[in-house]
């Protein structure tokens, strides 16, 4: 069975980049009737805390994105990272440090000054076991790192994406696994968490390309097998850097607050990178089937948030009316239900963004203001033109548009866009928007006389 997961640091809120990721191996697993497990990386302590959790939570939930079992934490797992340090030591893998920062930072200037990658320099690498447990045994500070540079041999990388790729030891570094405070780096608690849980495939940014090497590596020195891992292209902003909570990438919290529909992220997401999807495949289990993630984009892809909102308006002009109402309640909350209702039918392919309704409030309460290019309109229009509407529409038996504007039409002698934009600004509010007949069906025969009116009235 394919086993994937999403396995966030809970040290701030799921943003565009942890989005695409949890999505991925969500829909891999999905679509190959496997299981998805939700762990949190909470091993920063000083970091982490249960309100992220709560949150990332919350917001795989608000995309559609479940998980098998209960969430898991990568705390839990501390007893068997210490003991697979402590295997790796014993096996020779792995060693204390003692170089002091500005140590490795001047061996580092000597090897570029040499032409030479900044690796470490191997100071304490066949420092004698006995005399690096005195040392520590002392007090004096130190790290652990994963012995993993050799002369020769390579580490095999099966990639389903980029095919299988070997890493010569010669070329690779000896990354650190435990900080001097005694905190692990990313590298063991995350790979040996995927062996622990028994996850099959991970599927994550190329950036991750050199540590996926170490911990090939390091799960072979264990005697554990990796997972199989897709390296997909980096996901980056419009400026080209990789979109991340470090460098301002949006957070789903931001964009749940702006009214975006789940649906429409998801879309924008999914698609990005991934060629041939249908583009009337309008919901996950729609796209399901057309999935092919061996052939997601192995270069880098930008992401684009015209593309995520085009498809908010998409799928916001396909809601049923009372869908689209109870979106629009917050917004206009003394308003009867089924007035609402009407509103959002009126209004809906009008409507690039849910807040955009707030642009025909007049339509629900006649004092409300004008927009200033409807103002404006109805101030060139005059008075006397709207006391020419009122007797042309009181005159009328029922509400009908196209009957009033041939009257009006007659009363004022005006035509074309200066004859219909002041009806429109002053019984809307705005200058553009719902098709008229609709406009006047809506708000009644009193309704069209209130506005004309105010504008009569308070407009010059």
């Amino acid at each position: 069975m394919i086993v994937t997961r999403f396995a966030p640091s809970p040290t701030g809120q799921l943003h565009l980049g942890n989005v695409r990721t949890a999505l991925l191996n969500w829909a891999f697993a999905r679509s190959q009737q496997g299981r998805f497990l939700l762990r949190f990386e909470d091993t920063d302590a000083g970091r982490s805390t249960q309100d992220f959790i709560a949150s990332i939570k919350d917001d795989l939930v608000w995309l559609g994105l479940d998980w098998d079992g209960e969430p898991r934490l990568q705390s839990a797992h501390a007893a068997e990272h210490r003991q697979a340090l402590e295997t790796l030591a014993a096996r020779q893998h792995a060693y204390r440090c003692f170089c002091s920062e500005s140590q490795l930072a001047l061996d580092r200037k000597l090897a570029a000054s040499r032409g030479l990658p900044p690796r470490y320099a191997g100071r304490c690498r066949q420092l004698p076991p006995a005399e690096a447990e005195r040392r520590a045994a002392a007090g004096e500070a130190h790290v652990w790192r994963l012995a993993a540079h050799a002369g020769k041999g390579g580490v095999a990388v099966h990639d389903r994406i980029r095919g299988d790729i070997t890493f010569e030891r010669r070329d690779m570094d000896d990354p650190v696994l435990v900080r001097s405070d005694g905190s692990f780096t990313f590298l063991l608690p995350n790979a040996l968490d995927d062996a622990l849980d028994g996850v099959t495939h991970v599927l994550r940014g190329d950036d991750h390309l050199s540590n996926t090497a170490y911990q090939v590596w390091l799960l072979s020195c264990l005697g554990r097998d990796a997972p199989v891992y897709l390296h997909h292209g980096l996901l980056l902003g419009a400026d080209g850097a990789k979109l991340s909570k470090r460098t301002g990438s949006t957070s789903v919290a931001e964009l749940r607050q702006a009214g975006l529909l789940p649906g429409a992220l998801v879309q924008a997401m999914i698609r990005i990178g991934h060629p041939n999807l249908p583009e009337q495949a309008e919901g996950l289990s729609d796209l399901l089937p057309h999935l092919q993630m061996d052939h997601l984009s192995a270069s880098a892809v930008r992401w684009s948030d015209d593309e995520l909102w085009r498809w908010h308006a998409r799928m916001l002009h396909g809601l049923g009316h009372r869908q689209l109402a109870d979106l629009l309640r917050p917004l206009f909350p003394d308003v009867p239900a089924d007035r609402l209702d009407g509103f959002a039918a009126l209004v809906q392919p009008n409507l690039q963004r849910v807040e955009d309704a707030r642009d025909f409030a007049r339509l629900l309460a006649g004092e409300a203001s004008l927009s200033g290019e409807a103002e404006q309109a109805v101030g060139d229009a005059g008075s006397e033109f709207f006391d020419q509407a009122l007797a042309a529409w009181t005159d009328l038996s029922q509400p009908d548009w196209p009957a009033w504007i041939e009257a009006l039409k007659q009363r004022s002698d005006r035509k074309g866009k200066a004859l219909f934009m002041p009806l429109r600004a002053a019984l809307t509010g705005a200058t553009h928007g719902p098709e008229m007949s609709g406009v006047v069906a809506f708000l009644g025969h009193e309704g069209v006389i209130a506005r004309l009116k105010d504008a009569r009235v308070h407009r010059p």
